[in-house]
């Protein structure tokens, strides 16, 4: 009994999930997870290396950040391709954010320096040096251009001036480095920062010299840190948690998720569209963990409302305002980007131009579908497009073989020598000769070569015996040569020239290696004289 209590408490500690999904009633999805997988994940770019941070611009188009290695891309959120690429830093870049009106862009670095870019000009208009080790944390307010706040491995956070490229204040608190933040919605003046010393505080640059207004115990490591759109409520990640606190009560804590099985890396806020019924203009919590799951968090519920899986660790997450696109950055560089098709109002577009011309709406004819009863089913085309539930059988590309493969499959040995002699590719003929050696047929194979075929191949020993990439097997075959072929060589002067020109060659490369051999000898002992200064 005491065994079978304790594998029971182990069990309502450490939920473990099936990995095959069950397939019961209970697994029937909902609205809103149809909803969030709706936004197909598609594997647009795969970049240097690990995605450390996404950001969309404020306003439209809504373009995404994405920082990797020591870069800033930036992609266009309608097509989902790069538009342009900032390479300015020295040190891999972290923490891209755009302002407000979505012109700048700013973002720091491993080299500890936040640069302030215009995204269209690609140069750096500001840099900010103050950090004293590399900076994890970038942002805008949401409202004011003319600052920003930067926290980083200093457990430093600093508040600038940008357009003056002036340190306001140093708000110093934190014991560990501080990686991650966000501004209030409520106001430009406050803002959280999260640090690895398992706190998250909360800042007043009006009152800076009395330090964090508030402090938060995480209990792990904190990841990320966001503010929930109302401003009083704060999400923090760190650990396998995502915790939710009232900052306007205290502090205090609401709800502590624990769904995912290894940390999680990232969080954003996720606005559900208008057109998606009663879920409709809601808020959510998109979190993302190293075990490759995305969660979706209803923080007015207090449940999960869908889960989905990656083939890889994550590392961020951002959610389009106009709640169009969603993009999760990956540890080996992939970015998977998800556009939701919306057809907005279609049918009451038709119904009001119907109006005008006095018509109203025409319904298009639904189209026939084609099933295995029916006669037409089995007569469809090679241009016809496979449906949902086909399996689509590819037809394996036909390889195309040289003419001396050809004979070799057929076996006709001297044939395929001589095709290939022909063909005057050497790699090729020395390849035959190896498959006719591994086939003990090479010396049958000259034996019985014509006069003219006896030359080809002479001419091609003259030529590349002296080659070291193939001498090994090519002077092994001219000795075999000359010794089986004598008589056919000394009644032909065109053999007799192929004969002379490779003794030639040989006594040439003999030379060659004499005179080599000399020169390491007067070398040699200058080197053991040099290494021994």
């Amino acid at each position: 009994m005491a065994v079978d209590d304790r594998s029971e408490a182990i069990v309502k500690t450490f939920a473990v999930k099936p990995k095959l999904k069950p397939t019961t009633n209970k697994s029937t999805p909902t609205p809103e997870s149809k909803y969030w997988k709706s936004f197909k994940p598609k594997q647009t770019q795969t970049l240097v290396s690990s995605i450390t941070s996404l950001s969309f611009s404020p306003t439209a188009p809504h373009d995404i950040a994405a920082t990797h290695s020591a870069t800033v891309t930036i992609f266009s959120s309608q097509t989902l391709e790069p538009k342009s690429t900032i390479s300015s830093f020295k040190d891999t870049a972290t923490s891209a954010c755009f302002r407000s009106d979505g012109q700048l862009i700013a973002a720091g670095s491993y080299s500890g320096q936040i640069q302030v870019f215009d995204p269209k000009k690609r140069s750096a208009l500001r840099r900010l040096r103050g950090h004293s080790r590399p900076v994890h944390f970038v942002s805008y307010p949401r409202v004011d251009k003319l600052h920003l706040y930067s926290g980083g491995d200093d457990a430093v956070v600093k508040y600038w001036d940008v357009s003056s490229e002036i340190l306001i204040h140093n708000l110093i608190g934190h014991k560990d480095y501080v990686r991650c933040g966000d501004g209030s919605p409520a106001s430009d003046d406050m803002f959280i920062t999260g640090s690895y010393d398992h706190t998250v505080k909360v800042w007043d640059v009006r009152v800076s010299n009395q330090g964090s207004m508030m402090n938060i115990n995480h209990g792990a490591p904190v990841e990320d840190v966001i503010y929930l759109p109302s401003g009083g409520l704060v999400a923090t990640a760190g650990g396998n948690n995502v915790k939710i606190w009232d900052v306007i009560g205290g502090g205090k804590l609401l709800h502590s998720m624990e769904s995912h099985n290894k940390t999680v890396t990232s969080l954003c806020v996720g606005k559900i569209g208008k057109d998606s019924g009663e879920f409709s203009n809601q808020y959510r919590i998109l979190s993302v963990s190293l075990d490759g799951y995305t969660k979706v968090f209803d923080y007015s519920t207090l449940k999960i409302t869908s889960s989905i899986r990656y083939p890889s660790s994550l590392m961020s997450v951002a959610f389009s305002p106009d709640c169009t696109t969603r993009v999760i950055g990956t540890s080996n560089g992939i970015l998977y980007a998800g556009k939701r098709k919306t057809d907005e109002n279609l049918g009451s577009v038709k119904s009001e131009w119907g109006k005008y011309v006095g018509f109203g709406a025409i319904d298009e004819p639904e189209k026939r579908v084609l099933r295995p009863s029916y006669f037409r089913y089995f007569h469809r085309g090679q241009n016809e497009k496979p449906s949902k539930g086909d399996y689509l059988i590819m037809r394996p590309k036909k390889v195309k073989l040289a003419e001396h493969d050809k004979l070799l499959k057929k076996f006709h040995h001297k044939e395929a020598l001589v095709s290939a002699l022909r063909a005057k590719n050497p790699e090729n003929i020395v390849a035959v000769m190896e498959e006719l050696v591994s086939r003990k047929k090479l010396l049958m194979c000259v034996s019985n070569l014509g006069m003219e075929e006896l030359g080809l191949l002479l001419s091609f020993l003259q030529r590349y015996s002296t080659k070291p990439r193939y001498a090994g097997v090519l002077i092994a075959l001219a000795k075999k040569v000359v010794e089986n072929r004598a008589d056919d060589i000394s009644g032909s002067e065109e053999l007799k020239g192929h004969i002379r020109n490779l003794k030639r060659s040989i006594m040439e490369e003999i030379r060659i290696q004499q005179s080599l051999q000399e020169i390491q000898g007067i070398i040699s002992p200058l080197l053991k004289i040099a290494g021994r200064r």
